[in-house]
This record gives C-alpha cells, structure tokens and sequence, in this order.
C-alpha cells in the first residue's frame, strides 16, 4: 500500500513508525529537515518540501497513493493538501482538525464532496479516553465494543486479587466470563497461552461482557475502590473542555487553568456545562486542598507538560486521591510514569495514529487501538464472506504466535470465543496481537475462496 504523510510532528512520525514496522510503503513529508532527520532509522521515505507544493507531492507519487494523510500542526494546511492530493488522484485522505463542528455529519459530507474523506480530532478520541477511565475507579484502561456488548479491562493486579499464580486454562475456560487477552508483567509483554498465569503486579487484559464486569471487579480485589463522583481537571486546554462535555451527568467537574484568559474562554465554552473554571495553579496544594482534594475521587492532569503532569498526579495521590490521568505526549516517560504507578495514562499521538492506521488495512477494520502499557494492538475485524477466518473453528486458523482472539460481536450480542467457536461472516471480531503483525492478521478476514 502506498501511504503519503504531510508532517513530522508527533502524530506524523508515530504514524510513520506504525508503518515502517508494518512495511508499508510511506513517503512523509515536512519542511523540516531537522524533523526528518529523526526518521532516519526508520524504513520510510522522507521529503523535504511545503506538503502543499504540488510538484512535492507529484514527486512523492500521490498519482498512485493508496492513503494521504494530513497531520501538520495547521488545519487549514491538512484539509488543503488533503484537497490537492484528491485531485492529484489520491485514492483516500484524511486530515488531523481541531474545530469540533466539522465532526458533524452534515459537514462531513461536505468535506468528502471537497476531497477530505475522513478527519481526525485526537483531542477528542484522548476524551474519550478520559471519560472511559472516569466511569470506572479500579481500571486503567477501558475500551467498548458496540456499546459494552463487549468490554476490554486493563487492571493492575494487586495482592488482593483472587486469581494470582494460577494456569489460565484452569481460569478462563469455555464456559467463564472472562479472557485474558494480554499482560504485561515488568518490561515484557505476553500474549498468554493457558499455561500463563497472572502474577502479582501484572497489568492484566480482561475481555468481558457487561454484565460480568462485577464479576471481574471481584475477583481482581478492587471493590473497595469509591466510583468517581468528584473530579478535578488541571489544565483547561481542549482535551480537557472534551473531557468535560462528555463526562457522566452523576460526576461533578472542576477545571484549574492558570491562564486566566483561558479561564474566561472556557466559561465561554462550557456556558450550558456544570462544570466549574478555577483559575489557578493545579500543583497548589492549598488550592487543591480549599477545592476539596481530600473528597474527590479523581484527578486529571492535561497540561501541555508531561513532568508537570506526572507530579501532580503523583502529589494528587499522596493527597488521597485513587484515581489519576495523566497525558503523557512524550513517549519516553510512559514507563516512568507506569513505574510511579500514574494510573491511566493518555497519549494523544498514539490514539490519533492507531486510528489512522486502521484506514490503511484492507481487511475491514471498525476501530484499532495500541495498548498503552503493553507492545500489543487491538483490533475489531469484520469477518468477510468466504473468509479464511470463517472456514475453521478458532483452534484450527493456525494463527501465528504472538495473536489471540478474545471476543466476538453477533447479531449486537457479545460472545466469547475459545477455541471451539466457529467464527461466522458478518462477525465482529476483537483480536490481539504483538505490534507490527495487523498486516498478517488482515490477511484471515479479508473475503477470498482461495484456501
């Protein structure tokens, strides 16, 4: 697959990394020469040039582009070169936006009349994010699948947990609510086997439904964890405005923004929103003490300064706060913080990328996320018709190591799979795997009668 990005920054190059492990064919493009330099250990092309210079993009192939992707710093810029490469014959693009009313289905449609196929805000997928690891006190990380039908459960496993040192196939038989889809356990990542057992500290993956999330809870020790009722957000930028226009109703919302034009700009924004602009400094414990830190449940750190953020929530914790987000932009700390043991950690790059990066399989992928804490993806394959996926049951697919398939999604009800299921086209599949293996996977979902 040919794939042209326009910009270096830190959605661009993740992106570009993604795909160079994938070894797709990638050309990336920035005016930056020092940007690009950076790359230079990675198997991409690199062009130095204005992304929207038609003759940059005539010389970087857009004529035979199967995917460009606009993600420079700039909106305008992505959605013109995003227009440009259309008309050069780009098959598909998508542009990175930062203005919210253009996710509206009306103006969607007018963007695809103009040449932009699909755009992507990563401010609010990292919302959603947020707002996924506020419902629940006792996850670090949590993913639904058509609307809990299914639900993924990254949990850090403590001494009270239930199911330590124990074979998972004497856990997570055919007939239990659960799989363990992942761990990861000190700086390695392991797709398990039944032979695996959880082990004190693990970050566990946990595929479920939603009826047996109690269920799990308990056996993970976590039900003396308080639900998030109080919240208070440092930083008032706008993943944090996102956060709080789509926070739970039953959750009261405090934002403490330094700025204090920004503050008045957030009144703006949240007019019709309970939730409540502090101006001040988030790292202020007398501040964070007269707003009420020793009764709230939750604290999120969304400062364009990952140490800051990681401090704070680290302060937040010594205060008596169980729950803390950080937004880590910079790659390098995530083990850091996992290692101060943060909580949930949000990285919008990361989550921009994987959502782009499902546009370039060919099989057909609904949504794709990278695991923060672990080397592994997670994907949701729709099983074509004819499919190799659909020809044998699971324990027969002869799928390579480092992948396991977690749950299914039939006819809007969620199911487990082990190794007896049949998987059916039409099927909504969640599967696991080690990075840089999406591309091998594709290959049992795509529709084929060559078997």
């Amino acid at each position: 697959m040919k794939i042209i990005i326009a910009g270096a920054g830190a959605v661009g190059t993740h992106l570009s990394k993604l795909l160079s492990g994938e070894k797709q064919d990638c050309v990336l493009i920035d005016e930056s020469a020092e940007r690009l330099a950076a790359m230079g250990d990675y198997d991409i092309m690199t062009l130095q040039a204005q992304p929207t210079s038609i003759k940059a993009l005539k010389d970087a192939g857009i004529q035979g582009a199967d995917l460009f992707v606009g993600v420079t710093p700039e909106e305008t810029t992505n959605i013109a070169c995003c227009i440009l490469a259309h008309e050069l014959g780009a098959k598909k693009t998508v542009a990175r936006i930062d203005n919210y009313e253009y996710l509206s289905a009306q103006n969607q449609a007018m963007f695809q009349k103009l040449g932009v196929d699909s755009m992507v805000y990563p401010e609010v997928l990292a919302a959603i994010d947020i707002t996924n690891g506020l419902k629940m006190s006792w996850v670090r990380q949590r993913w639904d699948v058509y609307n809990g039908a299914l639900v993924l459960l990254g949990i850090k496993l403590r001494n009270e947990c239930e199911v330590l040192d124990q074979p998972l196939k004497d856990l997570c038989g055919p007939n239990d609510p659960y799989h363990v889809v992942a761990i990861k356990r000190a700086e390695d990542t392991i797709i398990p086997s039944g032979l695996d057992t959880l082990q004190l500290n693990d970050m566990a993956y946990f595929m479920t439904t939603k009826d047996y999330i109690p269920y799990i809870r308990k056996i993970v020790g976590k039900e003396h964890y308080t639900d998030v009722e109080r919240v208070i957000i440092m930083g008032g930028g706008k993943t944090a405005v996102r956060a709080a226009l789509t926070t739970p109703d039953y959750m009261s919302v405090k934002i403490i923004e330094q700025n204090a034009e920004r503050c008045d700009r957030l009144n703006e924004l949240l007019t019709d929103n309970p939730a409540m602009v502090i101006h001040g400094d988030g790292r202020d414990v007398g501040l964070l003490t007269e707003e009420g830190i020793k009764k709230t449940q939750a604290f999120v750190a969304l400062t364009g300064n990952t140490e800051r953020n990681i401090l704070a929530c680290l302060s937040a914790k010594k205060m008596g706060v169980r729950k803390t987000i950080a937004m880590v932009e910079n790659l390098d700390y995530v083990g850091m913080a996992e290692s101060l043991d943060i909580g949930t950690i949000i990285n919008k790059k990361t989550v921009a990328a994987s959502h782009i990066f499902q546009m370039t399989l060919k099989a057909d992928v609904r949504n794709m996320r990278q695991l923060m804490f672990v080397d592994a993806d997670v994907a949701e394959f729709v099983a074509a018709e004819d499919s190799k996926v659909t020809q044998k049951p699971v324990k027969a697919l002869g799928l390579p190591f480092g992948v396991t398939i977690g749950g299914l999604v039939r006819n809007g009800h969620g199911i487990l799979v082990n190794g007896n299921t049949q998987i059916q086209a039409g099927d909504s599949v969640m599967v696991f795997c080690h990075e840089h293996k999406m591309a091998v996977v594709e290959k049992y979902f795509k529709k084929s009668t060559l078997w």
